[in-house]
């Protein structure tokens, strides 16, 4: 054998070797027959990261009802961008992206790997945009405050697919359709943010006060839980003519965008459900949903 011809075989040796954790995973990612469902979760303050309350304990709750998936997939109100990016280091960081907080919740660290194979399967599943892949951003608080209760033990890769907020609306439904097949392949993916969500006019004397909410904000609450029950889609991309406290609910967008994302994800026959449908401090609610 020439030297020429062992390179050539040398070189396709380790192409092959680097090629082969992608495929093994894509190997793993073989369709099942029930699909996992899709969740939004509205996540409401960090500090239930830490505490053990009604929210953290549905949360709790949840990662026991459904399949332990083999990966997860958050889509978080708080990773804005320009372009559409998906987390894919091996071992993302746990960002407290906050301030004014106890230093209990700076120190939670949760150490879910990452996985880069994923992070490449779902780069070539979302053809339109290019999807980048990043290896700076890490786990924000959106979603390892959620996780954390669900998969405490930090065993299930969990990666962050970011929101190109120079966006609108309807542009993050019809991206988030091409995810569809994750959930036949043991992915749970999951919309991080709130329905209501106005920080400007929280009664910060009244977070302790349960279930208090403004008038606005839980009118504007029951007219989301009929439009998502009835699969009106259209109505809630266009959210902006929803109602007439649309722009109190919804300020920006940051914290419905996750919304559209699950919505997209749902198909015929998939139950719907409400869950943890509570207002906190006037201008913010938890309602969450789960489909499928």
């Amino acid at each position: 054998m020439n030297r020429k011809d062992f390179i050539k075989i040398i070189s396709g040796g380790a192409a092959m070797a680097s090629i082969q954790p992608l495929y093994n995973w894509s190997k793993s990612l073989h369709e099942e027959d029930e699909k996992l469902p899709v969740l939004f979760i509205g996540h409401g303050s960090p500090m239930n990261a830490i505490e053990d309350n009604e929210f953290s304990k549905r949360w709790q709750q949840m990662g026991k009802e459904i399949p332990t998936p083999k990966a997860v997939v958050v889509v978080s109100a708080h990773w804005l961008t320009k372009g559409t990016m998906v987390t894919a280091m091996p071992n993302p960081k746990t960002i407290h992206d906050f301030g004014g907080f106890p230093q209990a919740l700076f120190d939670v660290q949760y150490p879910a790997p990452g996985s880069p194979e994923l992070a490449t399967e779902i780069q070539k599943l979302i053809t339109n945009p290019a999807v980048e892949l990043d290896h700076d951003w890490g786990l924000d608080h959106g979603t390892w405050s959620v996780v954390k209760h669900m998969y405490p033990d930090a065993d299930i890769p969990v990666l962050q697919l970011s929101i190109d907020y120079y966006k609108p609306a309807a542009y993050h439904y019809e991206l988030a359709k091409q995810l569809l097949s994750l959930r036949k392949k043991g992915v749970l993916i999951i919309g991080s943010g709130n329905m209501v969500h106005n920080l400007r006019m929280v009664a910060w004397d009244k977070l302790i006060d349960p279930e208090y909410g403004f008038d606005w904000a839980l009118e504007m609450n029951d007219v989301f839980k009929n439009k998502i029950s009835n699969g009106f889609h259209k109505e809630l991309i266009q959210y902006e003519k929803l109602h007439k406290a649309a722009t109190l609910a919804i300020p920006t967008p940051d914290h419905y965008y996750p919304l559209l994302y699950i919505l997209a994800l749902q198909t015929d026959n998939d139950k719907v459900e409400f869950f943890n449908d509570k207002a906190v401090g006037g201008s913010l609610t938890m309602t969450s949903v789960r489909i499928g």
